[in-house]
């Protein structure tokens, strides 16, 4: 009774967090609607009907993910590492990328977007880039390489091949590298990247356990520029978000029951390759006790509830309203609104992110406290508030994204000389974390809204708000380390002078 008692502790805890990180967007949302951008009162109830299931369903989803998805991360990644066999690793991390990016809800929404290639040749090519770079990411702790080196050499490739394919293309390749590594991808591999960093039983190790997310995000940026050199499309095919039409309570009720069982069924199928991996990892070497068993097993259960209400409020509630929000914002007379409403939206949505909280929590543990979840949030938040700025200045303008991307993946690449390695892997690892799914079915769908009601590309100018959303706090989160590191040096200076100090007082006193 003790235990299911504190369990349910536990979840109101998980619950009362979600609340105040979904709290604050909802607010947004309402206050535009009843002043410069009313929406039709069925979608307005959509949205808040979708604000609750988010809430429920991310506290239920980071319960799960603490009791389930990290620990057998952790488990397996430790187990794949004491083997001491490097063909082990590489398979087993191969397989892993493989299993968890096809796992990932959000690369299904943007897959069925993209012009000319098949969902699930996309899907497909770019978990095998997830794949490969999870294997590199692993070596990498195992073998020392410092980050940063790898960084510049992989995104030095990424802008090469950005000049070769289509337009059409680019934007898409980027957005591709945050949907992928969203709540079902994080939990894991970064628990993961622990598990193998433990081995090592040293400080540098755990500071190392960060980067994985990181190098995990440039695989589909260079899966889906590699698939743009041979499927060229012939024109944009782009359907646009329809905005239902309820007429009376019931119908509103049936838009989210109709949902449940696609959901569920999506979230079944990004489960079960996780679930049958462990399984099979269980049977033939972990081997934990029934009770570790029991509780993971309730963790999952979690996950999959969390999720199915977290996708369903965010696909039927938050896609239609962002959508129609963008619409109506961007045909006033005073369109250029939409870049501050933009940048005060985006810095509250970021906390709304499921995995982002998983994040928070493990740089928490990594540092000893030393990088507080607050300090994090904020600078996320900051991040995400700068890309939404850029995001509505391309699509008021049309600008390509191209003139974003570049100076921004320079400074954040430069910042890497100045500052903690360990910053380095965490603000890389956040962009990937940062662009989760209310970025796909919030911001993307705001976005698009805004472009169609000016008239513009939607496909080049909506496109890439998740990629602008993941650059940002790369820059951000870096130079919250530099201002640590600086910090820290002014501390020991002054230690060292009160030691100073202390020692000429004894030595004047000794004289006198």
């Amino acid at each position: 009774m003790s235990s299911v008692h504190a369990s349910n502790k536990f979840f109101v805890a998980k619950v009362k967090e979600s609340l105040l990180s979904v709290l604050p967007i909802t607010a947004i949302v309402l206050f535009l609607s009843f002043t410069i951008a009313p929406i039709p009162t069925s979608t307005l109830l959509s949205f808040i009907i979708g604000a609750i299931l988010l809430i429920v369903g991310m506290g239920l989803f980071t319960l799960g993910a603490e009791t389930a998805m990290t620990p057998m991360g952790e488990r397996v990644g430790a187990h794949m590492t004491r083997q001491k066999s490097l063909l082990w690793i590489i398979l087993g991390g191969l397989l892993i990328g493989i299993m968890v990016t096809v796992s990932e809800p959000d690369l299904q929404v943007l897959a069925s977007q993209i012009p000319s290639i098949s969902n699930m040749t996309l899907i497909m090519a770019v978990a095998i880039g997830v794949g490969i770079f999870l294997v590199i990411a692993l070596l990498r702790i195992l073998f020392k390489i410092k980050l940063k080196y790898l960084l510049i050499g992989f995104y030095m490739l990424v802008f090469i091949l950005s000049f070769l394919v289509p337009r059409e293309f680019l934007a898409v390749a980027f957005d591709s590298g945050g949907v992928t590594t969203g709540p079902m991808t994080v939990p894991f591999i970064m628990a993961l990247g622990v598990g193998v960093a433990s081995i090592r039983n040293n400080e540098k190790g755990h500071g190392d356990s960060f980067g994985l997310v990181a190098l995990c995000s440039i695989g589909p940026i260079l899966a889906v520029l590699l698939l743009a050199l041979v499927f060229r499309p012939a024109e944009n095919v782009f359907t646009p978000i329809e905005i239902p039409d309820i007429q009376d309570s019931a119908q509103l009720w049936d838009q989210f029951t109709q949902a449940f069982p696609t959901y569920i069924r999506d979230v079944c199928l990004s489960l079960a390759p996780i679930v049958i991996f462990f399984g099979l990892f269980q049977v033939i070497s972990l081997h934990l006790s029934g009770r570790q068993l029991i509780k993971i097993g309730v963790g999952i259960l979690y996950t999959f509830l969390g999720l199915v209400l977290f996708l369903t409020g965010v696909n039927v509630g938050f896609m239609p309203a962002g959508n129609y929000l963008g619409q109506v914002i961007a045909s006033l007379p005073y369109a250029w609104i939409i870049i501050p409403i933009g940048m005060v939206i985006g810095y509250f949505i970021v906390q709304a992110e499921p995995a982002v909280h998983v994040l928070n929590k493990q740089v928490e543990e990594m540092t000893d406290g030393a990088i507080s979840p607050r300090a994090m949030g904020v600078s996320l938040s900051i991040g995400v508030a700068l890309s939404l700025g850029l995001a509505m200045i391309r699509v008021l303008t049309g600008i390509s994204i191209f003139y974003m991307l570049i100076p921004g993946y320079a400074l954040a690449l430069i910042l890497t000389f100045f500052v903690p390695s360990m910053f380095t892997s965490i603000a890389f690892d956040s962009g990937g974390v940062a662009s989760g799914p209310m970025t796909a079915t919030f911001l993307l769908p705001f976005a698009m809204g805004a472009s169609a009601a000016l008239g513009g590309n939607i496909i080049t100018d909506a496109f890439g708000i998740v990629a602008m959303v993941a650059m940002t706090p790369l820059i951000t989160i870096q130079l919250l380390g530099l201002m640590y590191q600086i910090k820290r040096k002014r501390n020991a200076a002054r230690a060292r002078r009160a030691v100073e100090l202390d020692t000429e007082i004894i030595e004047l006193g000794g004289e006198g």
